[in-house]
């Protein structure tokens, strides 16, 4: 009878050791498919860190206000009331070669702008805000700077003064 017992705590251990090995493999495998994974989807850790650089990397703001306001004249398109808009603006960009190239090119950004001012419609204006003029000013400003070979562009139009009446 010891000999029974002794076959049947070899087969104990065995069955034992074959648990473990199964568990060994099987976190094996899914290391293999998480590391995949990560490979697949994010990348590897140096990525990462590259990826924090790069937020620190990042310039600080550069404001520059536009020093006479743009006065605009509504009576044609306001049932021949009279109707003002004058506005106020600064940009902002993260790159002082920007900020230069605006002040440069002074002259032609009021012109168009000018020119998008007079394009509006009081009464739309005064219905839709000002988020669509801020985007189109954005884009007017980023536009000229592009035809001038400027590399970077602005990041924001801010009106710090928008009165109508």
């Amino acid at each position: 009878m010891a000999e029974a017992q002794d076959d049947i705590d070899v087969t104990e251990e065995s069955s034992v050791k074959s648990k473990k090995m199964m568990i060994i493999i099987v976190v094996v495998i899914l290391a293999l498919i998480g590391g995949g994974t990560m490979m697949f989807l994010g990348g590897s850790n140096d990525d990462a860190t590259t990826d924090e650089n790069a937020v620190q990397v990042k310039q600080a703001a550069i404001y520059s206000e536009v020093k006479d306001p743009f006065i605009v004249n509504f009576s044609q398109q306001s049932n021949n009331a009279a109707r003002y808009l004058q506005v106020k603006l600064k940009v902002m960009a993260r790159d002082q070669a920007v900020i230069d190239a605006v002040e440069l090119h002074m002259p032609v950004i009021q012109h168009e702008f000018l020119l998008l001012l007079y394009g509006q419609n009081y009464d739309d204006l005064t219905k839709n805000g000002t988020k669509t003029l801020q985007a189109a000013t954005l884009a007017l400003i980023n536009n000229i700077l592009k035809a001038e070979n400027v590399e970077n562009e602005l990041k924001a139009v801010y009106f710090t003064s928008f009165l109508m009446q």
